[in-house]
């Protein structure tokens, strides 16, 4: 029998799911996950092309509406709460693929996204250049990810993988308690996915993480725990190294037969 026990902030669970589930008339995308992360955690969800990583991520977010189960945040349940308001909770994402202003520069990014959590962008009359306060947030933010010298270069002209540590400062900027990373380091050399993924792992101890990533050598370094998706259900979960020596994960994640 599941536990459908609420759970408090002190219990140290920052997001759970229990018995989630999406359909697309017969297909189960996902199907009776239970699922919790706790207060802190750099957590990785990792599974084979399908096997519904992004579609969790999505109805964690808002995105989707489950189709079954429940999301509950530090022991409120949000299952039915739109994106915006999980935003204003402490929910903050990334994306597969950048979802950046390309003509901005680092800094009118980050600063947009500061004043939109202060709700200041109604105020269209102001010039930004009066935000100093704001501003001085910004460019903080920007300096502890590494992205100081590029602050007022066009988002368009960075390298690929500065502009997914820009995303991640739109997320930052949110001032998040979780944060869910999809692929962060896709389509980045291995240097620069190193260089962002230590960024991520210097964050704040009270943000929780969860990240889906394909490098099994990234997954080892940065994850403390890992859960393992395949065909919508989870497969296993625990620490990396008995998730990694699994014979089942060996199989259908990393290809390896019995007899590899």
């Amino acid at each position: 029998m599941k536990d459908t026990s609420i759970l408090s902030p002190e219990a140290g669970i920052a997001l759970e799911t229990r018995g989630l589930g999406r359909r697309w008339g017969s297909f189960a995308a996902n199907s009776d996950i239970d699922f919790r992360l706790p207060v802190g955690a750099r957590h990785a969800l990792i599974g084979p092309n399908g096997a519904g990583k992004t579609t969790f991520i999505n109805m964690l977010t808002g995105v989707l509406t489950p189709s079954a189960g429940s999301v509950w945040l530090n022991g409120e349940e949000i299952t039915h709460l739109p994106q915006e308001a999980r935003v204003a909770r402490g929910i903050a994402r990334t994306f597969q693929i950048n979802t950046l202003f390309p003509g901005l520069t680092v800094l009118e990014s980050v600063l947009l996204a500061i004043l939109e959590r202060r709700r200041e962008t109604l105020n269209w009359y102001r010039p930004l250049k009066t935000y100093r306060a704001e501003i001085a947030e910004a460019m903080d933010l920007i300096r502890d990810l590494g992205l100081g010298a590029q602050a007022g270069e066009a988002v368009r002209t960075l390298a690929y993988g500065k502009q997914r540590l820009v995303e991640i400062a739109l997320a930052l900027a949110t001032k998040p308690r979780i944060l869910l990373l999809d692929e962060p380091a896709a389509g980045i050399p291995a240097g620069e996915s190193t260089e962002i993924f230590s960024v991520i792992a210097a964050l704040p101890s009270d943000v929780s993480i969860l990240f889906i990533e394909h490098d099994m050598e990234l997954v080892r370094r940065f994850a403390d725990r890992i859960t393992v998706l395949v065909a919508g259900r989870v497969l296993t979960e625990g620490a990396p190294d008995r998730v990694m020596s699994d014979p089942r994960v060996r199989e259908v994640y990393l290809g390896e037969g019995e007899d590899a």
